[in-house]
């Protein structure tokens, strides 16, 4: 008996547990079968009277009471239990809904903000979409990088294929050889005088001279690095830098071992700075220092790499096919007064320091030209031009006392600053003559100006026969007349190109008679190449120079016939070969003599090695 009850205990236990785990997983059950009916078991109908118990499982345990299986503590901690359990689960339900509402809320408002108004939300792209859209941005972001030059290895940014730099770099032998004859005593070096110390003609010691007696041999170079840079809506800059022994306009060379010696370092200038505004091909504005903005065949007036500082227009039109018409014009500053130029008076003339009105030199130029092609074998090139030199010519000054190389007169400011040699020269000062220098016959401290004007006109060709194309055949001529040039200057007071025996000092005055130039012609030939650029490009020149001594101002010239100036004659030739791509050999020979005034005759040979970038 006692075994049957305890069987049947475990039984309804056992029964409890089974129908507690049915309760649970019930509502899951049903879950997952959704609204499926069953085709073997038909659901019970719904009952309309009122539940005994809210529930199951405390129903069960009611009737497990009533039948003696559990007592009534046990079936009140079953109840308690079941309760708790539930409460648990129905707020862990609750918790989960809010979190998921708040969830969604802000899933909703993220996709709000990444979706600008009239955004379409597409739940699903195509394969054949998803391809296109990546070609599509592929393609536009190589373009983008091709035009800014960021993704292509080896290039630079689109900014710096604006800029292009370019140089070039010359070695030079030069062999100076003098014949005999030559005359050393009146060879002054008024460059020398004019831009130092003024020198005493009262004086026992010699005035500076150039060398004309000593032949030398000579190792040069010259480099070059420059820069131009294309800014925007036609404007454009450039920028070059050149060495040179020393700040001469019309030389870039430096010798070997000369400032000093000892492997010292060597200066670098500024060589080219301006501003260039193109606003269509055919006209350009220029400020700054810049090329020679007037063309020219030859060097007989402009040395090749002149810089010009200031201010020049161009223009150019081809007039009918094949027939271009060009003008360029400019105006350009060739001194300019020291601020502070004055004249320091002794403390015994009683007189406050004075100082000097502006003395400004200028040049304003011109030129007019045509260039013409017909078919490829032959073409002409022809211009004219007019240079008006504003106050150069050296002007003598008010009388004036000289105590001392440190005082000044009133027009020392119209001698040149930089000279080569050849013009004729006159002495600025009119040095009052009284017991202060012994009645002139000490303290004559001297400067020297320009004794002429200078208005060039000058008249430019060049004519190019390429019928055995790429060997050329051009012939190039250039004429330069000194409108301004007056043979009538007053010979008292002359200083140069006199035939007789002439010394500066005012006690062995020589004066001769004035032998001055106001023209000068240049005509060259060249068959070879035009321009050399690769291995075995070659040609031949030569040619005949005569340039007056006031045909033009001997200080922008070619500075390497007869070493530099006018008064000059002779012939040249020469021959270039390409031993490489950009570099080439050259070889010169010049043979120059003065035209009037002292004997002087001299040869430069002249053998180069270049290269250019």
């Amino acid at each position: 008996m006692f075994e049957r009850k305890s069987v049947a205990r475990r039984r309804s236990l056992f029964l409890v547990a089974y129908i507690g785990a049915f309760a649970c997983v019930a509502p899951v059950l049903a879950q997952d079968s959704g609204d499926e009916e069953t085709k073997e078991t038909k659901l019970p109908k719904v009952s309309r009277a009122k539940p005994i118990s809210p529930n199951a499982t405390v129903n069960l345990v009611n009737l497990l009471v009533k039948q003696g299986v559990l007592t009534e503590e046990q079936a009140k901690s079953l109840i308690e239990q079941a309760a708790n359990e539930a409460y648990v689960q129905r707020q862990a339900a609750k918790d989960a809904t809010v979190k998921a509402g708040e969830a969604a809320k802000v899933a909703a408002a993220a996709a709000t903000a990444a979706s600008p108004p009239g955004a379409k939300h597409v739940t699903y792209v195509p394969e054949v979409v998803k391809r296109q859209l990546r070609d599509d941005i592929k393609k536009e972001v190589m373009a983008q990088a091709e035009k800014e030059n960021w993704a292509s290895p080896g290039k630079y940014p689109e900014w710096a294929s604006r800029i292009r730099f370019y140089g070039d770099m010359r070695i030079r032998y030069r062999g100076i050889y003098y014949p005999s004859g030559n005359d050393q005593f009146n060879a002054v070096n008024f460059n020398a005088i004019n831009t130092g110390s003024p020198y005493d003609v009262s004086s026992a010691y010699y005035y500076p001279t150039y060398d004309v007696t000593q032949d030398r041999n000579q190792f040069r170079f010259r480099g070059r690095l420059g820069m131009l840079a294309d800014l925007h809506e036609g404007f454009s800059t450039g920028l070059r830098f050149a060495g040179g022994e020393n700040n001469s306009p019309v030389s870039q060379n430096q010798t070997f071992a000369y400032n000093g010696g000892n492997f010292s370092k060597y200066s670098l200038w500024i060589d080219r700075a301006f501003f260039k505004y193109q606003p269509i091909q055919e006209i350009s504005l220029t400020a700054g220092r810049m090329d020679n903005p007037f063309w020219s065949p030859t060097d007989l007036v402009w040395y090749r790499d002149l810089g010009f500082d200031g201010f020049a227009a161009q223009a150019r039109h081809e007039v009918v096919d094949g027939v271009t018409a060009f003008v360029s014009g400019g105006a350009f500053p060739t001194f300019n007064t020291d601020l502070n130029a004055g004249i320091n008076l002794p403390s015994y003339d009683q007189g406050p320091p004075t100082k000097l009105p502006s003395h400004d030199k200028w040049l304003f130029a011109g030129q007019l030209g045509v260039a013409a092609k017909f078919e490829e074998s032959y073409a002409f090139k022809v211009a004219a031009a007019y240079y008006d030199f504003s106050k150069v010519q050296g002007q003598l000054s008010s009388p004036c006392r000289v105590y001392s190389a440190s005082d000044a007169c009133n027009t020392d400011l119209t001698r040149p600053s930089f000279a080569q040699r050849g013009n004729t020269y006159m002495p600025l000062r009119s040095i009052i003559r009284d017991t202060s220098n012994s009645g002139g016959t000490t303290g004559q401290y001297q400067y020297f100006g320009l004794a002429q004007q200078f208005r060039p006109v000058v008249a430019s060709g060049e004519i190019d026969f390429g019928h055995f194309d790429p060997i050329h055949v051009v012939l190039d001529g250039e004429y330069v007349l000194n409108t301004a040039f007056d043979g009538r200057v007053r010979p008292d007071i002359l200083a140069n190109n006199l035939i007789g025996a002439f010394q500066i000092r005012p006690n062995a005055w020589f004066p001769g008679h004035y032998v001055g130039g106001k023209y000068g012609y240049l005509a060259s030939a060249t068959v070879g190449h035009k321009d050399i650029r690769h291995l075995w490009d070659w040609n031949v020149f030569a040619g005949y120079k005569y340039l007056g001594s006031d045909a033009m101002i001997d200080a922008f010239v070619d500075s390497d016939f007869g070493l530099g100036g006018t008064n000059l004659k002779g012939y040249f030739v020469g021959a270039n070969l390409g031993v490489g791509e950009n570099v080439w050999l050259a070889m010169r020979w010049m043979s120059a003599d003065n035209i009037a005034g002292v004997p002087y005759a001299v040869d430069v040979l002249h053998v180069d090695l270049n290269g250019k970038f």
